[in-house]
């Protein structure tokens, strides 16, 4: 009998040793094009973490599913985010990460847990800022947000370069008109003028806060939204149109205040009869009720500065 036990303990024991041997891990080192809109999928396996950098400071970091994935952040590593599963099953959460600027990065997180025989784990997922075809002023750079100081009548550009800069000519000029075309209610939004450049279309627009109480913008989004028939229902879908660039005079709004921006994104070389872009605009306590704004599909003036 103890001779019976000793061979099932050896056979065990090699089961579990070939189990291990054939289980391999694939590190990878991926990049990515900061846009908004965009969900990253993000391999994980415990035992291991993923480091995440992006190229300005974070400022909040949160897990759907806290008890299956942990992540960190330090204020000594002020551009790096650390996740890690913390779970031995397969589970899969999603994890929001929000910088300084005001981008947001949504992450999808899967781990296949101990038990896969074969996993690929993201080591490191490094992001970069799109690369832009505008001048931008010699100041430190942001993701996508660059938080611009509205100037008065008396003031001139610090810098040379900002007299030239196209974005910042194009918000001055936004800022310039008296009474824009509002749309909406309490949560007010005006689209400006547009040029083509090229592929990249700018635009201008602005907000207004009709509360009592002060708000918080977030990002802007474009979008391509048409008619879809589902079966016998017609739908509205919407596509995402990544936004290259933009500045904003301010982001949080007293009651009365205005904001005015300006934005650089790729237009789509055509679109159906059916289809329309649209500018979002929310703030931040209505992310789900975002006000629509219809963009003309051709530049309102034509050319544009280079």
């Amino acid at each position: 009998m103890k001779t019976s036990w000793f061979l099932v303990l050896i056979v065990a024991g090699n089961c579990a040793w070939a189990q291990t041997s054939s289980s391999k891990t694939s590190a990878r080192i991926r990049t990515f094009t900061t846009q908004e809109g965009v969900v990253t999928e993000i391999h994980l396996s415990p035992g291991y973490t993923t480091s995440i950098r992006l190229p300005e400071e974070v400022s909040s970091v949160v897990v759907g599913s806290p008890s299956t994935f942990k992540a960190e952040h330090s204020e000594s590593e002020p551009k790096l985010v650390f996740i890690k599963p913390i779970a031995a099953k397969p589970v899969e959460s999603n994890a929001l990460i929000t910088t300084k600027s005001g981008q947001e990065i949504s992450l999808h997180l899967i781990s296949g847990g101990q038990a896969a025989p074969h996993s690929d784990v993201d080591f490191l997922l490094e992001y970069h800022r799109p690369r832009s075809m505008f001048v931008m002023p010699d100041t430190d750079p942001v993701l996508f947000v660059s938080q611009v100081k509205a100037m008065s009548s008396n003031e001139q550009p610090s810098k040379p370069s900002e007299k030239n800069d196209p974005l910042l000519l194009a918000l001055e000029r936004q800022e310039k008109i008296a009474a824009p075309s509002w749309q909406g209610k309490k949560f007010e939004g005006a689209i400006g003028e547009s040029s083509q450049v090229e592929q990249q279309t700018v635009l201008t627009f602005s907000v207004f806060n009709n509360f009592a109480h002060a708000i918080e913008l977030l990002p802007p989004q474009i979008t391509l939204s048409g008619k879809a028939i589902n079966g016998k229902k017609k739908q509205i879908e919407s596509e995402p149109i990544a936004i290259r660039d933009y500045r904003i005079t301010r982001r949080r709004l007293e009651p009365g205040e205005r904001a005015d921006g300006v934005l650089v994104f790729e237009r789509p070389g055509f679109k159906e009869s059916s289809e329309k872009l649209e500018l979002q605009l929310a703030e931040a306590d209505q992310v789900d009720h975002p006000l629509r704004l219809p963009i003309p599909f051709t530049a309102t003036i034509s050319g544009g500065s280079q």
